[in-house]
């Protein structure tokens, strides 16, 4: 699996994936210090509720990897039109340059991205054809951590047993620590929510939409998400670490991430 790495030379969305990537780290470090494996030690809590925690965060920060890194669709200095889709091809006014319809001019990025939805600063990247399902799956891993982080929180304060051993560090600042720890989860699970909603809203009856014009008939959800997701292996729409293969050639020129 050949994996290519697009960056974009952005201060600003440099500082904003930052303060995700902090956000992130925060919650995997200081949760599993003081709740998760203190609570494990003693035997209040399984393994697997532990090893399910750091999964979630696993495919958090890949999903969150490969979304700002994936390439979003960049259209090629000179691409190679066939003959028959000239019609559907339209000069950008911007960079000069040739694109199918349906692509759009980042001026952040300086250059077209076939089917861009938008420019996330929180992922530096833009978010187009080639990467718009790693955009849902943060989405989604970042829904599931919160939610996580949340419940572990609050059962901290009214649930689990109390620990018999504590250490100083853990005594002077638990409450001040947890307090920050539900402050963003609640934060990154309610900006996410509206936003993966509105995506999956957006997405499906767009793809439905142009499936219906390209084909002539009507299409159902999994295979609008299909076409996005590059498969139809609903368990590979899950799997950050893969490549995405379109599933019909509407363009010739396609990359790969």
């Amino acid at each position: 699996m050949k994996l290519r790495l697009h960056f974009v030379v952005d201060p600003m969305g440099w500082l904003c994936i930052s303060v995700v990537f902090g956000i992130w780290l925060y919650n995997t470090f200081f949760v599993p210090k003081l709740v998760l494996l203190p609570h494990y030690e003693e035997g209040h809590i399984p393994w697997a509720l532990v090893v399910c925690y750091y999964l979630a965060s696993a495919l958090c920060v890949m999903a969150l990897f490969r979304a700002s890194t994936a390439d979003p669709g960049r259209l090629p200095v000179d691409p190679h039109i066939p003959h028959s889709e000239r019609e559907q091809w339209e000069l950008c006014n911007k960079c000069n340059l040739m694109r199918p319809k349906r692509s759009h001019h980042c001026s952040r990025c300086g250059h077209c991205v076939r089917r861009m939805d938008h420019h996330c600063p929180w992922i530096n990247n833009c978010v187009g054809e080639d990467n718009h399902w790693l955009f849902l799956q943060l989405c989604f891993y970042t829904q599931v951590l919160s939610l996580f982080t949340l419940v572990l929180d609050f059962c901290q304060y009214y649930y689990f047993q109390p620990l018999t051993r504590l250490d100083q560090f853990t005594t002077r600042h638990e409450l001040a620590l947890l307090r920050v720890s539900a402050l963003t989860g609640v934060v990154m699970f309610g900006g996410m929510s509206s936003l993966f909603y509105a995506q999956m809203a957006g997405v499906l009856s767009f793809s439905l939409c142009c499936l219906y014009c390209e084909y002539g008939t009507k299409r159902s959800w999994q295979w609008a998400l299909a076409e996005v997701c590059g498969t139809r292996w609903k368990l590979l729409w899950l799997l950050p670490l893969r490549s995405r293969q379109p599933l019909h050639t509407g363009h010739h020129y396609r990359s790969h991430v």
